[in-house]
């Protein structure tokens, strides 16, 4: 007899991670254009909104009590300072939509790449590497693909073909800690 958590599809989460500079916004912009069913997180934010930003649209714009708040409840996937704001990932809608088999992509830096997967292991990690630069052999080992953006059609060409074989898992881990 199966429950619902073991009857129902899940996707697996795709992080693609890289340094400054290599190209990470770019390449999934084009992965939404051409994948419209891939969901792209919302990141919250401590920092004040731009005039042009809209509240859960660009980002979650939280004080940092709430901020705290949502760390001290789990509630936030992973987080990082930058500057004097905080900014990080928030996990109940990244996990409601794996669950409904929705494939995700949520783009980070290397710290942010190594705390998903410390939180949850069946992640796949997506290393992008600007042009020209080979990234250490020890960072390359923590990944599960590496792509070097040299050309921006054919790394969108290889993370669809990724996202498209995200799903299903239906025993997907769960979040640890």
């Amino acid at each position: 007899m199966s429950t619902d958590d073991e009857a129902r599809p899940a996707a697996r989460l795709t992080v693609l991670a890289g340094p400054s500079g290599s190209g990470r916004e770019s390449v999934v912009e084009l992965v939404r254009a051409r994948s419209p069913s891939v969901w792209i997180p919302v990141q919250a934010t401590t920092r004040p909104r731009r005039e042009h930003e809209v509240d859960g649209v660009d980002r979650v714009f939280l004080a940092p009590a709430e901020f705290d708040r949502r760390v001290a409840a789990g509630e936030l996937l992973e987080w990082s300072r930058a500057g004097p704001h905080r900014r990080g990932t928030p996990y109940p809608p990244l996990r409601a939509r794996l669950d409904t088999g929705q494939p995700v992509l949520l783009p980070l830096d290397l710290r942010g790449a190594a705390l998903i997967r410390a939180r949850l292991p069946d992640a796949r990690l997506v290393l992008l590497s600007p042009p020209g630069q080979q990234p250490d052999a020890a960072v390359v080992a923590r990944f599960d693909h590496a792509l070097t953006h040299d050309h921006t059609e054919r790394v969108v060409d290889e993370l669809v073909g990724l996202l498209g074989s995200s799903y299903p898992d239906p025993a997907w881990s769960r979040v640890r800690g």
